[in-house]
This record gives structure tokens, C-alpha cells and sequence, in this order.
């Protein structure tokens, strides 16, 4: 079920991950530490890449923990950048600068960058590494949309499916005041049911901990347990009075009319699911310029188990700035 959310900025895992096709000894050199198509990443291209990520002392503290795995993540970095590169050429995509600054600003929102940036850094994740990841992230949607694949995301698309969900997102507006028994109980029971809009002097009247001074609007899984069912199953605008010894007395109830939430106040939502599909897709495209490619790890950079032999790297992108559901929706 599709609920509200407030979109936000979220420091993820990140793990940015290289297709290794095949390690040919005709393709080994020990300068090289990637091939990937005709293009290969030497051996001093990816220590001056280490060494630009150590200069933020947050990635050099994470790094050092790290050992060699954090060069191996690296080098996966570099090797993720040739292949988007090839594939936004391939699918006629070009991303800007100030593509990615926007979309930054974007997934940022009014969160503080430094403090994000700052959680990110103790993650291992550099600045450098952000910017080409939203920069991914936009190449992906661009190749979405060159195949036709982004449709779910166009603004007919999105109101066809608010439709949809509409009533799923009914939120019920209610408050509650708690008096001293039952006989005021049931005084102001009377008292809401014939002026709903005594509901606020009522609130002030018996202001506490357990009074609500207006009313809230929630979802069904979000209403209070000892409340809910009464207030699933009243009328709108009309109250009702519970017995809650532990609240200090009987709580009276007011439930209000059903609210809907506007089509742009749930729009990111909106677009934060439809995109799941579209960068599914476009990942597929990915995945197929990677195995177009082909690439060649160094048996040097390539993670090892216990008993020393190569580990396979999976296949997947993680995005480093998303909202809760980590997916990503193109920018306005």
C-alpha cells in the first residue's frame, strides 16, 4: 500500500559493483589494473584516484579500516564511470553539470549538505563519488526515456495512478479529549455531535497530556489502539466516549471527515515507486553495454575468500542520495 511519506535525503549503504566477465591472460598486464573494452584503467590512474578519496580524513579514517578492500571499491568506481560513459554516448544521453547540481540540490532538499556529506564521507564515500553517482542516476533515467521505458513517470502517468490509490491514502481526521468521567463524558459527547466546532474550547477546557488541542488527520494503521476501532467505525462528525482508567479518566472522541491528500503533496511518493520500474530497466540496458564491453579485473583487485580464492562481484547499483525506498525519480 502506497502511504505518505515526506521524501528525504538518506545516507545508504553503497556498494557500486563491476561485471567481471572473465579474466584472460592476454589481458593482464602489471600496470593495469582494469580493462574494460578497448579502454583500461592503469595501475597509477587508481592509486591517484585512492589518494584524491584520502584526502578527506572521514574516507582516509573509513579507508584504513578497510585495507585493500578500499581500493578494490575504487577501482569498482572507475569501472562503473567507463561503462556509463559508454552507455550515454550509445543511447544519445548527455548529463550536464548543472544537470547533477540541480538533482543534488533536489535530493537534498532542506537538508544540511555538510552534515550529509559528512555521513556519507564516514561511509567511504567521497564527494567526487556523489556527484557521479547522481550523475549515473540521471544517465540512467535519460536511457529510460530514450527507450520509451519512462512513460510511468510523465505527469499523466502519475495522476492516472493517484487515481488509483486515492483511496487508499484516506486519512481520518480526529481529536480527543480526555475529562474527569462519565458524566462530562457524556455532556460533551452531546456537545460535539450538535457543533462539531466546539471540538477546540473543548480541548482547552480540559487541556493535558492525554487531549489532543486540534484535530489530526492519520492513516488507518496509524491511529491510536485503545481509538481505532471507534473511530473506524463512527460517522464523520460525530464523537464518542471510551473509558481509559490509564489516560486519567474517559476520553471523548471526535472524528472528523475523511482527507485526502492532494496529488502533489504525494507526487514524490508517486514517482518514487513508478521509478523502481524505470531504473530497473534502464539497469538492464546497463548491464548489457557492461557485458558489450566486457571487463577484466586484475587478479590483484579482485576480492578473495578465505581459502584465497577470487570472490564474483555482483551485479548492482545502490544510489548514495535517494529518499526512503532508496529509488529515484528524474528531476523537473
Amino acid at each position: 500500500m502506497l502511504k505518505r511519506r515526506v521524501p528525504r535525503v538518506v545516507v545508504s549503504g553503497f556498494l557500486l559493483a563491476v561485471a567481471v566477465t572473465g579474466l584472460s591472460g592476454c589481458r593482464t598486464s602489471p600496470t593495469v589494473a582494469a580493462y574494460v573494452g578497448d579502454t583500461h584503467i592503469s595501475v597509477a590512474e587508481l592509486e591517484d584516484a585512492v589518494q584524491e578519496r584520502l584526502a578527506e580524513p572521514a574516507v582516509a579514517a573509513y579507508a584504513e579500516a578497510q585495507g585493500d578492500a578500499f581500493t578494490q571499491r575504487v577501482l569498482e568506481l572507475l569501472v562503473q564511470e567507463e561503462v556509463y560513459a559508454v552507455a550515454a554516448e550509445r543511447y544519445g544521453v548527455e548529463v550536464t553539470d548543472a544537470d547533477v547540481r540541480a538533482r543534488i540540490d533536489q535530493l537534498l532538499g532542506d537538508d544540511d549538505p555538510d552534515t550529509v556529506f559528512g555521513q556519507l564521507a564516514e561511509q567511504g564515500i567521497g564527494r567526487e563519488d556523489i556527484v557521479e553517482n547522481v550523475r549515473q542516476q540521471l544517465v540512467r533515467v535519460g536511457i529510460a526515456e530514450a527507450e520509451g521505458e519512462a512513460d510511468a513517470l510523465s505527469d499523466e502517468a502519475l495522476r492516472a495512478r493517484y487515481a488509483e490509490v486515492r483511496e487508499d491514502l484516506a486519512e481520518v481526521s480526529f481529536g480527543y479529549v480526555t475529562v474527569p468521567d462519565q458524566a462530562t463524558a457524556d455532556l460533551a459527547v452531546a456537545q460535539l455531535n450538535a457543533d462539531p466546532a466546539a471540538y477546540g474550547p473543548l480541548a482547552a477546557q480540559f487541556a493535558g497530556a492525554a487531549t489532543l488541542p486540534a484535530l489530526e488527520s492519520r492513516s488507518a494503521d496509524e491511529l491510536p489502539a485503545v481509538l481505532a476501532d471507534g473511530i473506524r467505525t463512527a460517522a464523520p462528525n460525530t464523537a464518542f466516549a471510551t473509558p481509559v482508567p490509564e489516560a486519567g479518566g474517559v476520553v471523548v472522541t471526535f472524528v472528523g471527515d475523511v482527507v485526502y491528500p492532494a496529488f502533489e503533496e504525494v507526487r514524490p511518493q508517486l514517482e518514487s515507486d513508478a521509478s523502481q520500474g524505470v531504473e530497473a530497466a534502464a539497469n538492464e540496458r546497463i548491464q548489457e553495454v557492461r557485458e558489450d564491453l566486457g571487463v577484466t579485473v586484475n587478479p590483484r583487485y579482485q576480492l578473495r575468500d578465505e581459502d584465497g580464492r577470487l570472490v564474483p562481484v555482483e551485479d548492482g547499483v545502490v544510489d548514495v542520495l535517494g529518499d526512503d525506498d532508496q529509488a529515484t525519480a528524474p528531476a523537473e
